[in-house]
């Protein structure tokens, strides 16, 4: 399988800056998605930003230029940039990772493998 490992979560403050990260192991692939969901308690998980291999990038409705997604290659790892956080973007934040040449999907059901999630907790 493929293990996904998270870092980069935490405690923040209204306007501060957070860098997630996810390095993806135990598998090489010669294409693939990786990206960033996140879910709230009582909320769904909803999709927050994708990268495909070809570097085609889509982010949810929400991040309106805040965050930004990125990747190193060499390294399977992606990353989540994340400024002026505001108190709604207080939920698990999981990494998600799709096999193939497939595009990015908005649909969390399309992902093969996920993180176990990283809590990003943003207070005013």
């Amino acid at each position: 399988q493929v293990q996904l490992v998270e870092s980069g979560g935490g405690l923040m403050q209204a306007g501060d800056s957070l860098r997630l990260s996810c390095a993806a192991s135990g598998r090489t692939f010669s294409s693939y998605v990786m990206g960033w969901f996140r879910q709230a308690p009582g909320k769904e998980r909803e999709f927050v930003a994708g990268i495909s291999w070809s570097g085609i990038k889509y982010y949810g409705d929400f991040v309106k230029g805040r965050f930004t997604i990125y990747r190193d290659n060499a390294k399977n790892t992606v990353y989540l940039q994340m400024n002026s956080l505001k108190p709604e973007d207080t939920a698990v934040y999981y990494c998600a990772f799709r096999s193939g040449r497939v595009g990015v999907s908005y649909s969390s059901g399309e992902y093969d493998y996920w993180g176990q999630g990283t809590q990003v907790t943003v207070s005013s």
